[in-house]
């Protein structure tokens, strides 16, 4: 939700959840300071077991994936019943509407019907950011979370282009448990020339805009929170502030320490390395996409490109693998090339055969090479 809190405004809250050096603890927020009384850190969960996490722990939504260089995760399928929806697999599975449906083009995300294999994207480059605490991309509609040597990633609902989620750099301030909302004069004026009546404050319940918990962000007036609105998450749909579903945030919010780094970045275009394997993940902004999208995307891909190249003079890169990512801009990493090195080295054969190629290659005067090979782009 937009600035959902006003300088010198404080949130009420009932059971406010807070932080310090050994658990969790309850307590009661002072509206004049704005602070919470006490309050201890949750117990690192490095190392535990699988068997070990319960049913409260956000792992069990969203796993914690190894860092593979700079990817993480894996793409999985499922078969549909006759009654899921996009929309309902994302609420059940923690995925964004959008992400469901940029990776399933080909299948209605209100009908999907019986027996349909869709892909659930949950493979992943990771942003060109810091890896620690949160780190939520706009352009991707995903927050990631730097955890326990890995990684998690969540769908959230960010701001709409008439009210953006800042750029920033902040950190988690404090946790709180069915926070009350107080919206800003801006949204009220809003509500008012549509002619509806937004009260000064809106108790905690299903009315509530912030669902049942938040994160508290240092930067003002803005919130990791959930909503009662599921289906905007993974969307532009807020006024500024971060939407989760209320079951990953309910759980997030009891993981999440007082002070944890907050990146929120815009990356629609990511590249990155793994195993001398050079990968690209693109993303469009919607369901439609526009040609002056694609050629704004295709120009930022030209420039992170040349920046690897000329840092790894021996990548090959594949122009039509990478052609056929940005045309989709789905979402989906792909593989676009790999270094000279280690494709002469898979075995002797192999090497061979890339050595006859360059050498015909070299003796053409045309200079046009042969379509079916990689070539280097830059």
């Amino acid at each position: 939700m937009a600035r959902t809190l006003n300088t010198g405004i404080a949130l009420m809250v009932t059971g406010l959840v807070a932080w310090g050096a050994a658990g969790v603890v309850f307590a009661q927020q002072s509206p004049a300071s704005g602070q919470a009384r006490g309050g201890t850190p949750l117990e690192s969960t490095a190392g535990a077991s699988v068997e070990k996490i319960t049913p409260t722990d956000s792992r069990s939504r969203s796993p914690v994936w190894v860092l593979e260089d700079d990817l993480a995760g894996k793409l999985q399928m499922m078969t549909t019943r006759y009654e899921d929806t996009f929309a309902e697999i994302g609420t059940q599975r923690s995925l964004g509407y959008l992400e469901l449906v940029k990776a399933n083009p080909e299948v209605d995300p209100w009908l999907p019907g019986d027996g349909t294999r869709i892909t659930l994207p949950r493979k992943y480059v990771l942003p060109d950011s810091r890896r620690e605490g949160i780190v939520i991309n706009l352009a991707e509609y995903r927050l990631y979370y730097f955890r326990d040597g890995g990684v998690q990633v969540f769908p959230v609902g960010v701001g709409t282009e008439e009210n953006p989620s800042p750029l920033t750099d902040a950190e988690v301030t404090m946790g709180l448990e069915s926070p009350a909302w107080y919206p800003p004069a801006s949204i009220r004026a809003e509500y008012e020339a549509s002619g509806e009546y937004l009260p000064r404050m809106i108790p905690p319940g299903p009315d509530n805009p912030l669902g049942t918990h938040a994160l508290m962000l240092s930067e003002d007036g803005y919130l990791i929170h959930g909503t009662n609105k599921g289906f905007g998450v993974g969307m532009q749909v807020s006024h500024g502030c971060f939407r989760m579903y209320n079951d990953d945030i309910s759980r997030f919010v009891k993981e999440v320490p007082k002070g944890t780094p907050v990146q929120v970045i815009h990356q629609p275009v990511k590249v990155g390395l793994r195993n001398g394997q050079l990968w690209l993940e693109v993303h469009r902004a919607r369901e439609a996409y526009p040609e002056e999208e694609k050629e704004r995307l295709w120009q930022q891909v030209a420039e992170a490109l040349e920046v690897y190249t000329e840092e790894n003079k021996e990548l090959e890169i594949q122009r039509r693998v990478v052609e056929q990512v940005v045309d989709q801009a789905d979402g989906i990493p792909r593989m676009i090339g790999e270094r000279v090195t280690q494709l002469a080295s898979r075995d002797t054969e192999a090497a061979s055969a890339a050595s006859n190629q360059t050498s015909e290659q070299s003796g053409r005067s045309s200079g046009n090479p042969d379509p079916g090979s990689p070539q280097r782009w830059f």
